[in-house]
């Protein structure tokens, strides 16, 4: 055992070598493709060689020489482009502007350089603001395209004037960056992962490291939907895979974006997280083409398998040449997008890398330490006994839960939606089982309050499992649970708490186990245990909980387990509570915490104080916004800790931090790309 006194800061790397800011001359061209790269573009194109030459005809048939900007000094466009000025003229002349360089490049057509440049001339000027709900988003998605076509001009002999380049750096460093400059936390990825891009883009185009870092870090440690890990989860699972997938695939086109500029500026956004990216692309494709993923939550069919953005040449392009195969996004592109690409074929396009390929490529999966099953599932995982208490809804769960005291008997919530008109108390004795994630329990959207209680003070032998406890005020499918009713975050959002079991003592219940059990989206804690001795989180999904309600931020949590012993917390899932912790552990004895998964939370992934004979193993903690693991001392030392075999990444914060200890043993720790 090594021993440790005092405060001590302890962090292990195996590092992935691709976190780092950019300090070196920027590239120039330096955004979508470098000069060795649009080079080997046209060569491709001249020689006729497909499918560049198809997609350089395409190219040229939407690209007109006798489009005429129009340029607007206030952009104001609603949500979902609802009374729009000048929105549309905005995008027009972005794609415009962009086609047109491409073409002088390839062609050396100075008519094509004198269309982009008149474009820029004209809205550099003029341009003064950007308004209404849309605004952040309109610079996410056009100044990528204005900015890589104005790094074409400014670095090719195309007769652009040093006094409107200069013009044209006054309207990117105004409206454009002024507007995103502190991005957009309370919006679908989406936004910031077009905010991410351009804000590269900007760095590239004026020389400005700090501006291109300021993204980097975004990338990496955005809050709430904005970072790598925090829009993409371990499974490839999207944070918009709920809503749609017109939305999904501007989301991760956007992002795909970004890993291209910073390649081309020297840094591996591709490779973050495991090659998330990929993976995200390849969870998209094997949806949209019709077959079944892995999903937490209701899975949207809006848009599936229709309007295939033309999004998956670059990402294909570039895993294939790091030996990475993925055959989905092959399919896509092949049976879908490849038959209409222009433009992005052409900017997907890379000089060949001097590195020799694998003769057998690596088909991508998702890592072994990924839960891609935890709380209630599609069937029971228990089959209930004969003479259990089966309970309809509209039946009274409480009636049966009485029925049952003393006889050790099973409660079982049918499929469909039970509502509670009053918090739900547990006696001692029992099992409230479900039939899967189909059994749903909730109070009822007028109360406020616990869902679950104990009866008494001394409870003992109880089992939850195999049902979905909504803590929202709906529950079902809607269009955008971001900004939905169920979302914690709105100010005005009631105190309605998951589950609390209360004692008045250190281990005064006994025997509480959960089970393949889904608590989520309550505002207050999903689950608390307090003074408890012998439970047992197994396989379960707890997520979403945990808001800035009374008692306030901080103090509520996915999981929170105090004043308790003899604890077993293993293979389940503790993602994104909003303001609190995945797992909070106060004042506990007895502890393991191992294979779960704790992410992208507000607080830390796993937060442990004032206790002891604690074991923390094989957990994965990525995407929190403080640390990934966090022993944090207010009074007594530790006494014998285990820190080993887990994944801590890109937290905003540590990896694993660790106060004042006597007792502990950290190794085979995997820390990457954390922020401190």
């Amino acid at each position: 055992m090594r021993k440790i006194a005092g405060a001590v800061l302890i962090a292990f790397f195996i590092s992935a070598g691709v976190l780092c800011a950019q300090e070196k001359p920027f590239i120039h061209p330096g955004m979508a493709q470098n000069r060795q790269d649009l080079d080997y573009m046209k060569k491709m194109v001249l020689a006729g060689e497909q499918p560049y030459k198809d997609a350089f005809d395409r190219l040229k048939s939407i690209t007109s020489l006798n489009f005429k900007p129009q340029p607007f000094a206030h952009i104001s466009v609603g949500s979902y482009g609802a009374n729009s000025q000048g929105g549309s003229e905005l995008s027009r002349s972005a794609d415009m502007a962009y086609n047109c360089a491409l073409l002088w490049y390839i062609t050396g057509d100075k008519a094509y350089a004198d269309k982009a440049i008149e474009i820029l001339n004209a809205w550099s000027p003029v341009l003064w603001d950007f308004d209404d709900n849309n605004a952040k988003l309109n610079v996410g998605l056009t100044s990528y395209y204005f900015l890589n076509a104005a790094e074409i001009l400014k670095n090719t002999n195309s007769g652009w004037k040093p006094k409107d380049i200069a013009q044209f750096k006054r309207m990117i460093v105004g409206p454009y960056y002024q507007t995103i400059k502190d991005f957009f936390t309370e919006a679908n990825g989406n936004w910031d992962g077009s905010m991410i891009n351009s804000m590269l883009c900007m760095g590239v185009f004026l020389d400005d490291h700090a501006m291109f870092n300021r993204a980097v870090e975004r990338f990496y440690h955005g809050p709430n939907n904005s970072g790598i890990t925090k829009y993409v989860y371990p499974s490839g699972q999207i944070q918009e895979t709920l809503r749609d997938w017109g939305h999904v695939q501007l989301g991760i086109g956007e992002f795909e974006k970004a890993a291209q500029i910073a390649w081309t500026q020297g840094l591996d956004f591709y490779g973050a997280a495991g090659n998330r990216l990929a993976l995200a692309y390849e969870y998209t494709s094997k949806y949209m083409l019709g077959e079944d993923v892995p999903v937490y939550g209701i899975i949207s069919v809006r848009e599936r398998g229709q309007n295939f953005r033309d999004i998956y040449e670059a990402i294909y392009q570039h895993y294939q040449t790091k030996g990475i195969e993925m055959p989905y996004t092959a399919r896509v592109i092949n049976e879908k997008t490849r038959p209409k690409t222009s433009f992005s074929l052409l900017t997907s396009v890379r000089a060949p890398a001097k590195t020799i390929m694998p003769h057998h490529l690596i088909v991508l999966k998702v890592p072994d330490n990924v839960i891609l099953q935890a709380g209630a599932l599609n069937t029971v995982t228990v089959q209930p006994p004969a003479g259990a208490i089966i309970v309809a809804p509209g039946d009274s769960v409480q009636a049966a839960l009485n029925a049952s005291v003393n006889k050790s008997k099973w409660v079982v919530l049918a499929k469909g939606i039970h509502t509670l008109r009053a918090t739900l108390r547990i006696p001692s004795g029992v099992t409230l089982s479900g039939e899967g994630r189909e059994s749903v329990l909730m109070l009822s959207p007028k109360i406020s309050g616990k869902t679950i209680e104990n009866l008494d003070k001394d409870m003992h032998d109880v089992t939850l499992r195999d049902f979905v406890l909504e803590g929202g005020l709906i529950t079902g499918v809607e269009f955008d649970p971001n900004a939905s009713r169920r979302n914690r975050s709105y100010m005005s959002a009631p105190p309605r708490a998951g589950i609390e079991f209360q004692a008045d003592r250190d281990n005064q219940m006994h025997n509480i186990r959960f089970e393949h059990l889904t608590v989520q989206n309550c505002t207050k804690n999903g689950v608390s245990v307090r003074g408890g001795q012998q439970v047992v989180v197994k396989d379960c999904s707890f997520n979403d909980n945990g808001a800035n309600v009374i008692p306030g931020g901080g103090l509520l949590h996915n999981l929170h387990l105090t004043h308790s012993g003899n604890i077993d917390v293993t293979g389940s899932r503790f993602d994104t509570s909003t303001f609190g912790s995945g797992i909070d552990v106060s004042f506990c004895n007895d502890v393991t915490i191992s294979n779960n998964e704790a992410a992208r939370n507000k607080l830390s992934g796993i937060r442990c104080t004032e206790s002891n004979n604690v074991k923390v193993t094989g957990n994965l903690t990525e995407g929190n916004d403080e640390n990934g693991i966090k022993f944090d001392t207010l009074l007594d030392s530790f006494k014998n800790i285990i820190i080993s075999n887990n994944v801590a990444q890109y937290n905003t914060g540590r990896g694993i931090y660790i106060g004042k200890v006597v007792e502990s043993r950290v190794a085979n720790n995997t820390i990457v790309a954390n922020g401190k």
